[in-house]
């Protein structure tokens, strides 16, 4: 019987559980795995997991851990991680998974020991941050890893320099996340299995230039945003004349879906209603999305505040805006000046005065969640 050690995300700590090994398997592997392909042939590679609780992308990164690149590459195009379960969670900590013997729903008290004695550790200098993917090993054998992986949900520095990174969570750290917090018996292990459907190795897409990086100022007047909302659809015109970032910016982060499931959370009757805020996404944003929202910088105009002008909300600083943005549905006159215009309802105010008639709280967040459930940009006819 060996320890099997992985992190406890609260204290950094390393977490001691029983690992049950077969007389021979504990014996060190006399041949090695060594990489199949060169560094330059898996460059870019990635691997995407399907599950039964939402997709996840990795990416190897070969030039740090050859041997173990290529292994689970190897895995991933033989077919061998389809099927298996995610066998241990520790929330918001680690996810582990990749045994062989956990695609047996049945065999759950072997999950942990299959797939291990085939690499020898390759020490790096990546550290075990958010996102990291990194080979499990018996303890005391550091040549000991294999098939099985964990994935890093919150940093664990503890395990810098023991443990090989090879690989790290490129999209959808937040099913991994998810993941991580199913209830789990005194084991780690999740109460419902948790099963990849299939593990699929591709190139790295190409980066392409995200939506409204070529048309000019003058052709972003040409497009609309139509905001759905449970309570109907309002329907937003562009002002690029006075607020050319802002407006690109808008569609950009609309064309993307990155305020669908946004709420309205702050709803002030006879002044504003404000929605966009990332925090309320459900589920939140994707990295994807993520890497294309910035800060932007204040475009001032003489367009007055009143009601159906739509308008950046920012905080103190005046480079503060990102997404979050308001609709004016009173004259308010101390936000001329202040904030950057760069729209106009032209359809659905009605459905605007629905929503800010809602009851709020005294946080001026409304007691029922209205989403947009989807914000999509179309050209005006």
């Amino acid at each position: 019987m060996f320890p099997r050690s992985l992190p406890i995300p609260a204290a950094g700590a390393v977490f001691a559980a029983s690992l049950h090994l077969a007389a021979g398997a504990a014996a060190q592997t006399a041949d090695l795995f060594t990489a199949d392909r060169s560094v330059e042939e898996m460059a870019g590679k990635q691997v995407v997991f399907e599950t039964n609780h939402g997709t996840f992308i990795i990416e190897v990164l070969p030039e740090k851990a050859p041997n173990h690149a290529a292994f689970f590459l190897l895995q991933a195009e033989a077919g061998n991680y389809d099927g298996t379960a995610f066998h241990r969670v520790i929330a918001r900590g680690i996810v582990q998974g990749g045994d062989p013997l956990s695609r047996d729903p049945e065999a759950t008290e072997a999950y942990g020991t299959g797939g291990l004695l085939q690499l020898a550790r390759e020490p790096n200098d990546e550290r075990h941050v958010r996102g990291a993917v990194s080979a499990v090993q018996v303890p005391g054998q550091p040549d000991s890893a294999g098939s099985q992986f964990f994935l890093v949900v919150t940093d664990q520095s503890s395990l810098d320099g023991a443990y090989t990174v090879f690989a790290r969570v490129v999209e959808g750290i937040h099913e991994v996340t998810v993941i991580s917090e199913l209830p789990a018996d005194e084991r780690g292990m999740p109460l419902e299995r948790v099963e990849v459907i299939r593990a699929t190795v591709r190139d790295r897409p190409p980066e392409l230039p995200p939506p409204f990086s070529d048309e000019t100022d003058a052709e972003l007047a040409g497009f609309r945003v139509v905001l759905e909302t449970p309570h109907g659809e309002v329907g937003i015109e562009m002002l690029p004349e006075t607020a050319p970032k802002h407006v690109r910016n808008f569609l950009r982060l609309a064309a993307l879906g990155a305020y669908d499931g946004t709420a309205f959370h702050r709803v002030v009757p006879g002044f504003v209603v404000q929605t966009g805020w990332m925090d309320t996404r459900e589920p939140p944003v994707p990295e994807s999305i993520q890497k294309h929202i910035t800060n932007l910088d204040p475009e001032f105009s003489d367009i007055l505040h009143e009601p159906g002008v739509v308008s950046m909300a920012r905080l103190e600083a005046l480079d503060s805006a990102m997404t979050s943005f308001f609709i004016v549905t009173g004259r308010a006159t101390a936000l001329d000046g202040q904030y950057s215009v760069f729209g106009r309802v032209v359809s659905g105010y009605e459905v605007v005065e629905t929503i800010e008639a809602l009851p709020a709280g005294e946080d001026e967040a409304p007691f029922e969640r209205v989403e947009i459930v989807r914000a999509r940009v179309e050209p005006i006819q």
